[in-house]
Protein backbone atom coordinates (compact mmCIF):
# COMPACT_ATOMS: atom_id res chain seq x y z
CA UNK A 1 0.00 0.00 0.00
CA UNK A 2 1.46 3.65 -0.48
CA UNK A 3 2.53 5.16 2.33
CA UNK A 4 0.01 8.21 2.20
CA UNK A 5 -2.86 5.44 2.27
CA UNK A 6 -1.29 3.82 5.29
CA UNK A 7 -1.19 7.05 7.23
CA UNK A 8 -4.79 8.07 6.30
CA UNK A 9 -5.93 4.25 7.16
CA UNK A 10 -4.04 5.12 10.85
CA UNK A 11 -5.23 7.96 11.67
CA UNK A 12 -8.41 7.64 10.58
CA UNK A 13 -8.80 3.54 12.50
CA UNK A 14 -7.95 6.80 15.92
CA UNK A 15 -11.53 8.04 15.01
CA UNK A 16 -14.58 7.51 16.52
CA UNK A 17 -16.62 4.61 14.41
CA UNK A 18 -19.74 7.06 13.08
CA UNK A 19 -16.67 8.88 11.81
CA UNK A 20 -15.04 5.87 9.87
CA UNK A 21 -18.04 5.05 8.82
CA UNK A 22 -18.80 8.21 7.01
CA UNK A 23 -15.17 8.34 5.76
CA UNK A 24 -15.47 5.22 4.47
CA UNK A 25 -18.67 5.69 2.67
CA UNK A 26 -17.21 9.01 0.89
CA UNK A 27 -14.08 7.07 -0.13
CA UNK A 28 -16.34 4.10 -1.60
CA UNK A 29 -18.08 7.06 -3.77
CA UNK A 30 -15.48 8.74 -4.97
CA UNK A 31 -13.70 5.26 -6.12
CA UNK A 32 -16.96 4.30 -7.72
CA UNK A 33 -17.01 7.96 -9.09
CA UNK A 34 -13.42 7.39 -10.82
CA UNK A 35 -14.01 3.68 -12.25
CA UNK A 36 -17.44 5.44 -14.11
CA UNK A 37 -15.19 8.09 -15.33
CA UNK A 38 -12.46 5.40 -16.38
CA UNK A 39 -15.33 3.94 -18.53
CA UNK A 40 -16.51 6.79 -19.87
CA UNK A 41 -12.85 7.47 -21.35
CA UNK A 42 -12.53 3.80 -22.29
CA UNK A 43 -15.61 4.06 -24.38
CA UNK A 44 -14.95 7.62 -25.65
CA UNK A 45 -11.19 6.36 -27.02
CA UNK A 46 -12.82 3.38 -28.85
CA UNK A 47 -15.45 6.16 -30.40
CA UNK A 48 -12.43 7.89 -31.29
CA UNK A 49 -10.12 5.01 -32.69
CA UNK A 50 -13.04 3.76 -34.66
CA UNK A 51 -13.14 7.09 -36.43
CA UNK A 52 -16.56 8.16 -34.54
CA UNK A 53 -14.88 11.45 -33.41
CA UNK A 54 -16.36 14.86 -34.18
CA UNK A 55 -14.00 17.99 -34.52
CA UNK A 56 -14.95 20.46 -31.85
CA UNK A 57 -15.12 24.59 -31.80
CA UNK A 58 -12.94 24.95 -28.97
CA UNK A 59 -13.96 28.73 -28.47
CA UNK A 60 -17.74 26.70 -28.34
CA UNK A 61 -16.64 24.29 -25.78
CA UNK A 62 -14.64 27.07 -23.39
CA UNK A 63 -17.96 29.33 -24.01
CA UNK A 64 -20.48 26.55 -22.63
CA UNK A 65 -17.99 25.90 -19.16
CA UNK A 66 -18.25 28.81 -18.27
CA UNK A 67 -22.14 29.48 -18.67
CA UNK A 68 -22.41 25.87 -17.21
CA UNK A 69 -19.54 27.05 -14.45
CA UNK A 70 -20.09 30.27 -13.84
CA UNK A 71 -20.39 31.50 -10.43
CA UNK A 72 -23.64 34.11 -9.66
CA UNK A 73 -23.43 36.86 -7.77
Amino acid sequence: MVKTFELAITKVAKLPEAAQEQLGRELLERIESLEQLHAEIDIGIRELDSGLGEELDIEDVIRQAHEEHAKKI
